[in-house]
């Protein structure tokens, strides 16, 4: 399966292309816009197992009566910020909320518990490393020491 990064990218910098061969990437890229533009927002119910819908209810409503669909893309309310969470914002206000998802939380931690050096860096140093977490899946822990490594490096 083929992963999609979001980025923002200034318009300045994008151009209209209506000559373009479709590739069955492009097709697939194209089905996942349509997916996300009827994305049901839900919050699971911890008892049932069974997610509550907050807001799409004419899109479920459309699915469940007038296609064959199986599946819905949901967007799932993950409820209240965690203790670590609240205290990394508080810490690093520069970091945005949006980008702060559990996976990355649970990285972070892990790291600061297996590197101390992390506090002998500078703000913005730390939060370029904590970044790493926000942006990438694999690999997260051995790329924050890397970076760590190279911001304690003595310079000439």
């Amino acid at each position: 399966m083929r992963m999609f990064n979001v980025q923002y990218i200034p318009l300045n910098k994008l151009k209209p292309d209506s000559t373009m061969k479709m590739t069955k990437s492009m097709q697939r890229l194209r089905n996942l816009m349509t997916d996300c533009m009827q994305v049901i927002a839900v919050k699971k119910n911890k008892k049932s197992g069974k997610y509550i819908i907050i807001s799409g209810h004419d899109r479920y409503e459309y699915l469940r009566k007038h296609t064959s669909n199986k599946y819905a893309p949901c967007i799932i309310d993950e409820g209240k910020i965690s203790k670590g969470a609240k205290s990394l914002m508080h810490r690093y206000p520069d970091l945005s909320l949006d980008q702060l998802v559990p996976s990355s939380l649970k990285i972070i931690q892990a790291f600061l518990k297996q590197d101390p050096r992390f506090s002998n860096l500078s703000y913005s140093q730390q939060l370029r490393v904590l970044l790493l977490a926000i942006r990438y899946k694999k690999t997260v822990i051995s790329s924050m020491k890397a970076k760590v490594d190279e911001f304690m490096k003595p310079t000439h």
